[in-house]
């Protein structure tokens, strides 16, 4: 990897394992419907030209039931559950439950039919990973919220399946284009809860928390994650998901004093090794494409920030 892949890498295992903190800090003025609108119209209106530089304007209008269910099941609804879930949950235990995404969507797209083939390394991972958000759950989750629980496994669900709509049904659109639109869809549709529930004062450390999660973690993520694509290629671009979750528990102990608990020394580890195992490239031969197929298609899958 190139210096400036790692400089791209490394900044964004950092921008994606924020989120959770700067969420727990908002949560304590904001509802989480307001959070929503307030993380993404700024998003969209910076995202705009995006859309506008792809020409991609006319594709979604075509596409637009499809681009309305993945704003729906990317953003609106799983940002929305999180936000709810972290007023009684701490954020590195939501960003530990997330981690779940990648072994929910290796089951998920096989179960809909993705070309998805599951090894006996990949089987393995699963069953690693699905351990450790057992026992995660088991020792952290005992006395809290049983809601808040299922809400993140909720949020791991849309994740798991945003990109299988972007694949299966907006095929040829660029990923920027759809994130702008569907960033724009959000906040219209959390728009008008916001403004009956405006709240009445709002401290400067959650305006600092909101821009943040606005302006960092959302549009420059994006940027950055589209050059990370283009300078390593799609393989090496997911091994963020497995760094994450580490950045968002030390934030959490670090900086907001929660605890480092059995559940997560336990956890933690096998939840990162079964993603990586459930979620490796199949090693049977003729099965991955060329550079440039993949490529194309990892544009097109590019996640949501979390």
């Amino acid at each position: 990897m190139t210096r400036r892949g790692w400089v791209l890498f490394i900044a964004l295992c950092i921008i994606w394992g924020i989120p959770y903190l700067f969420i727990r800090i908002a949560v304590e003025e904001l509802s989480a419907p307001a959070l929503v609108f307030f993380r993404t119209a700024p998003a969209a209106l910076l995202m705009a030209p995006f859309a506008f530089r792809h020409g991609d304007l006319d594709g979604i209008l075509a596409q637009w039931r499809w681009v309305l269910a993945y704003a729906l099941v990317e953003i609106a609804v799983p940002w929305v559950l999180l936000f709810h879930a972290e007023e009684r949950i701490s954020s590195s235990l939501a960003g530990l439950l997330v981690a779940a995404t990648p072994l929910i969507a290796a089951v998920g797209y096989r179960f809909f039919g993705h070309d998805e083939d599951l090894d006996r390394r990949r089987r393995a991972g699963l069953v690693i990973g699905l351990v450790g958000v057992a026992t995660l759950v088991g020792i952290d989750a005992s006395g809290t919220d049983p809601l808040a629980i299922l809400e993140m496994f909720g949020v791991a669900v849309c994740y798991a399946m945003g990109p299988l709509i972007v694949s299966r049904r907006l095929d040829g659109l660029s990923s920027p284009s759809v994130v702008a639109v569907a960033l724009a869809l959000t906040a219209a549709i959390y728009f008008v809860p916001t403004m009956l529930a405006f709240p009445a004062t709002v401290s400067a450390d959650t305006v600092g928390a909101v821009a943040t999660l606005s302006l960092v973690c959302t549009v420059l993520a994006f940027v950055l994650h589209f050059a990370l694509i283009r300078e390593v290629g799609p393989a090496r671009s997911t091994v963020i998901t497995y760094v994450n979750p580490l950045v968002a528990v030390l934030l959490g102990v670090a900086l907001l004093d929660e605890p480092f608990t059995t559940g997560i020394a336990v956890g933690l580890p096998l939840i990162l090794l079964g993603s990586a195992l459930g979620t490796a490239p199949s090693a049977a031969p003729g099965r991955e494409g060329t550079a440039p197929e993949r490529d194309a298609a990892s544009e097109r899958d590019a996640p949501s920030e979390r």
